[in-house]
C-alpha cells in the first residue's frame, strides 16, 4: 500500500539520521572538550565522583603550600640552633681555658660575653614570616592531609612541631598546685649548710692487750696496717694516737683525724664525696690476744661511712614534670628558681637550679647534680664559707618556662670557682642546643616526606579523574569518521525515501 500522507520509509530514515546526528554531536563534543563526561547530563554519578576528587586535588595543592611553608620555617630554626650549638662550643673552649691559673680571666669573660651577644642575635633573627621556633614553648601545627572517610566526612590531619626555646629568660614562677612534696631537703635545720665536716669515730678498747696482733684500716679508699707489738696492756690511748697519726700521714684530701684518749675522731670536709671507714683484724701470735678481735671488743667503729658535707635537695623519681612546673631553693637570704618547659624531667630541674645558684656567685657555695641509689636526681649544695645557712625547697605549678639557655647570661669565669661551675653548666646548654637541632632536623625530614607523598597522591588523584572523565581521542577520532559516513548515508536514505511518493503520480497519467 502506498500513501501520500504517511511515508514510513522517510520516518525510519529520519529517526536514523537523528540518532546519527546525536552521536555525532556527542563525539564532536568529546573531541572539543577532551572529556567523555563534561557535564552532569553526560553521566551524573561519574561527574559527581570526579568533582569530589577535583576538590580534593585543590585541597592537596593548598596542603603542599602549607607543608612547604612549614619546612621553610623549620629550616630557619634548625640552622639557627646549629649555629647556636657552634657558638656554645666556642664558649666552652673559653671556659676550659679559664680553668688555668695563669690566664687573664677577665679577657676570657669579655670573649664569652661577645659570643653570648651573638647567640641572642641569632635567637631573635631566627623567624620565618614572623614565626620563631626557638623562642617560647607553644608547638606549631602544620596542615599535613585531608582525610575523607567512607561517609564523605573530611577531617584535617596536622603535624605537630615542638618549639625548642633557646632563650636565656628566667621564666615566671607559678601560683598553681603546690609541688613541695617533690623536692625533699636532706636537712632543714638552722645551720644545715655549714663549713664543719662530718665525723666518724674509732674506739680502741680499754684494757686490751696491745702487745701483739695487727689491724688493717681503710679510710677514704686508702689502706694501712697497725702492728701493736710495741705496746702492752692498757695502752689504748697510745694506740689511738698512733692510728690517728697514720691516718693523717695518708694525706687524704679533706680527711683529718685526731685522738682524745682511746677515741679517734675522723673528720671529712669532702663536699660531694663520702669517706668509708673500715677496720679488720689479722690474727696475732699470742693466743687469745684481744687485738685479734678487731670487729668485736678491741676496736669499734661508730660509723662505717662519713657522709659528704653538702646538703641535698632530692627530686621525686616518680612525679612527672609538666610545662610550667617551677621549683625553688632558698639559703643565705637568696632564692633561686627554675621553671620547667615541655618534655623536661627532674634532671633538667636539678641542673636548672644548679645553674641558677652558680650564677649568683655566692662566696663558698659550690654545687653538683647527681643521682642517688634509687635513681632520683639530686641538687647538692656545699658551703665552705664561715656563714652557716638554712636550706629550704618548694615547688609550684602554673608558671612560665625558663629559657633553654637559662643561666648563660650568668656565666662568670673571672674567678676560679666561677670557671669550675661554668664548665658543667655549659655542657648542659650544649646538650639542649644539640637536642633542639636534632628535633628540628627530624621534623623537617618528616614534613619533606609528607610533602613528597602529597605530590604523588595529587598525581594519582588527577590520573584517577582522567580515567573517569577523559575521552579516548583515538577512539573518538575513529568514531567521528564512522558517524560522518553514517550521516551521509542517512541523508541519502532519507532523500530516497522522500522521493517514493513521486512514483504515485505515474498512476494518474
Amino acid at each position: 500500500m502506498s500513501s501520500i500522507l504517511t511515508n514510513t520509509s522517510a520516518m525510519v530514515a529520519l529517526q536514523t539520521l537523528k540518532g546519527i546526528n546525536q552521536n555525532l554531536n556527542k563525539t564532536q563534543s568529546e573531541i572539543s572538550t577532551g572529556k567523555t563526561v563534561a557535564t552532569a547530563r553526560d553521566n551524573a554519578a561519574v561527574w559527581s565522583i570526579s568533582k569530589v576528587m577535583e576538590s580534593d586535588v585543590k585541597g592537596f595543592k593548598g596542603i603542599a603550600d602549607s607543608l612547604s611553608l612549614g619546612s621553610s620555617t623549620i629550616a630557619v630554626a634548625r640552622e639557627a640552633s646549629e649555629t647556636i650549638t657552634d657558638l656554645l662550643t666556642e664558649i666552652k673552649g673559653k671556659i676550659v681555658a679559664a680553668q688555668e691559673e695563669n690566664v687573664d680571666r677577665s679577657k676570657i669573660q669579655t670573649d664569652i660575653a661577645a659570643y653570648r651577644d651573638r647567640i641572642t642575635s641569632v635567637v631573635n633573627a631566627a623567624q620565618y614570616n614572623g614565626l620563631n621556633l626557638i623562642k617560647g614553648t607553644d608547638a606549631m601545627n602544620v596542615l599535613a592531609s585531608l582525610d575523607r572517610d567512607s561517609a564523605g566526612g573530611v577531617t584535617a590531619s596536622q603535624i605537630t612541631v615542638s618549639r625548642n626555646d633557646l632563650t636565656m629568660g628566667a621564666g615566671t614562677y607559678g601560683s598553681g598546685t603546690a609541688l613541695n612534696a617533690n623536692a625533699v631537703v636532706s636537712d632543714t635545720a638552722a645551720g644545715a649548710l655549714a663549713a664543719a665536716g662530718n665525723t666518724a669515730q674509732i674506739t680502741m678498747a680499754t684494757g686490751a692487750d696491745y702487745s701483739d696482733g695487727e689491724a688493717s684500716f681503710a679510710i677514704g679508699g686508702m689502706n694501712f696496717s697497725f702492728a701493736a707489738g710495741e705496746l702492752g696492756d692498757g695502752d689504748q690511748d697510745a694506740a689511738a694516737g698512733i692510728v690517728a697519726g697514720r691516718i693523717n700521714a695518708l694525706g687524704i684530701a679533706g680527711v683529718t683525724a685526731s685522738a682524745a684518749g682511746a677515741v679517734i675522731t675522723i673528720t671529712s670536709t669532702r663536699a660531694f664525696e663520702g669517706a668509708e671507714v673500715a677496720v679488720s683484724g689479722l690474727g696475732g701470735s699470742a693466743a687469745g690476744s684481744e687485738i685479734t678481735e678487731l670487729n668485736g671488743a678491741a676496736v669499734t667503729v661508730a660509723s662505717g661511712t662519713i657522709n659528704e658535707r653538702s646538703e641535698n635537695v632530692t627530686f621525686s623519681n616518680i612525679a612527672a614534670v609538666s610545662d610550667g612546673d617551677g621549683y625553688r631553693v632558698s639559703f643565705g637570704g637568696k632564692t633561686f628558681t627554675y621553671v620547667a618547659g615541655p618534655g623536661q624531667s627532674m634532671e633538667d630541674v636539678a641542673k636548672g637550679l644548679k645553674t641558677a645558684v652558680d650564677g649568683a656567685g655566692m662566696a663558698g657555695i659550690t654545687t653538683a647534680v647527681a643521682q642517688d641509689s634509687n635513681g632520683a636526681w639530686q641538687l647538692k649544695i656545699d658551703n665552705s664559707s664561715t656563714t652557716t645557712m638554712t636550706l629550704a625547697a618548694v615547688g609550684n605549678a602554673g608558671g612560665e618556662a625558663s629559657g633553654g639557655l637559662f643561666g648563660l647570661d650568668g656565666i662568670d669565669v673571672t674567678t676560679k670557682e666561677g670557671a669550675a661551675a661554668a664548665l658543667s653548666n655549659i655542657e648542659h646548654m650544649i646538650t639542649r642546643a644539640i637536642d633542639a637541632s636534632a628535633s628540628f632536623g627530624s621534623a623537617q625530614r618528616g614534613i619533606d616526606i609528607q610533602n613528597s607523598f602529597v605530590s604523588k597522591l595529587t598525581d594519582s588523584l588527577r590520573a584517577g579523574i582522567g580515567t573517569l572523565v577523559d575521552a579516548d581521542m583515538e577512539e573518538a577520532s575513529a568514531r567521528l569518521q564512522a558517524l560522518q559516513v553514517q550521516q551521509q548515508l542517512g541523508i541519502q536514505a532519507l532523500s530516497i525515501a522522500n522521493q517514493a511518493p513521486q512514483s504515485i503520480l505515474s498512476l494518474f497519467r
